[in-house]
């Protein structure tokens, strides 16, 4: 698969989740689907490049003055283990299993995005 292509889904999945949506909705279907990397290797690779996309953006909210230092570390070491840790448990689930308990979260994650958009409608925000 052409370099281009790897790039692209790296620049699209980094922008949504430097918006908050989470990258790896994006970067784990566009590397399984469309550049056929295994969905073990697609997942790791989304939760490896966690690390430094969260350094970055870390950076860049302290620098803005946005981030209260104090406990800091209570957040990025249960974060940084849980990255590994599951990069690892994703080496070790078989690719269908791995692949069908992405498909749910991502399920679950549109019932969820969907019913937070009727109650604000109901409620009349955004409007």
């Amino acid at each position: 698969m052409s370099f281009l292509v790897y790039l692209a889904a790296g620049f699209v999945s980094g922008l949504l989740g430097g918006m908050g949506m989470g990258g790896g909705t994006v970067l784990i279907p566009v590397l399984t689907v469309f550049c056929g990397v295994a969905q073990q290797a697609a997942q790791v690779t989304n939760l490896l490049s966690f690390l430094p996309m969260s350094a970055f953006s870390v950076a860049m909210h302290k620098k803005q003055g946005l981030i209260r230092t104090g406990g800091l570390a209570a957040l990025i070491l249960p974060a940084v283990l849980t990255s590994v840790g599951g990069g690892l448990v994703a080496l070790v689930l078989p690719a269908d299993l791995l692949g069908r308990l992405f498909g749910a979260f991502l399920v679950a994650l549109a019932v969820k995005s969907a019913l937070s958009l009727s109650v604000g409608a109901l409620r009349g925000e955004g409007t």
